[in-house]
């Protein structure tokens, strides 16, 4: 089962279950569509591999399957330097 990450990890901007914004890896890292295509280049920083969109969970399944509610930031540097840029 996908862990549903709540959190862009370039721009820590909110990506609820439901959201269509949100792309995944092969192992869940999680991105909004706006860094994916403007600091990714469609593809993790993390692995090299490349980016889909994150299925949507039915919200009737939720409650049994909720999504996780830790959050995770990348280190890598041109996510570093977008998440300063926005404080």
């Amino acid at each position: 089962m996908l862990e549903l990450r709540p959190n862009c990890e370039c721009c820590d901007r909110d990506l609820p279950p439901h959201s269509p914004d949100a792309l995944i890896c092969t192992y869940e890292c999680t991105w909004c569509r706006d860094c994916v295509e403007h600091v990714l280049g469609w593809r993790c920083p993390n692995c090299g591999g490349n980016l889909e969109p994150r299925p949507i969970r039915p919200a009737g399944r939720l409650t049994e399957d909720p999504p996780s509610a830790t959050r995770v930031l990348s280190e890598h540097p041109e996510c570093v330097a977008r998440r300063a840029r926005q404080h």
